[in-house]
């Protein structure tokens, strides 16, 4: 696996910002499977997952985006991100 500075500095077609925000959201759906193993309240468990599914919403989203140039969905998805 390579690490956070490689994933940034490697080249490609995908813009620095796209793969900054994908490498932060990377992190927190890494820190939500943690508490999501960690949480005995199963109410509470579905939840952290409900947060999990809509991070993963999000890196879809910016890969479609990318891949097929759509200029419209990038400034949608540049405008998700926090």
């Amino acid at each position: 696996m390579m690490n956070f500075k490689s994933f940034i500095k490697e080249g490609g077609k995908h813009p620095t910002w796209v793969r900054i925000t994908v490498g932060a959201l990377v992190m927190k759906m890494r820190k939500l499977s943690t508490q999501i193993e960690n949480e005995p309240d199963l109410g509470k468990q579905n939840q952290l997952i409900s947060q999990q599914n809509k991070i993963l919403s999000y890196i879809t989203g910016l890969g479609i985006g990318v891949g097929t140039d759509d200029k419209t969905l990038l400034k949608k998805m540049k405008s998700f991100k926090k």
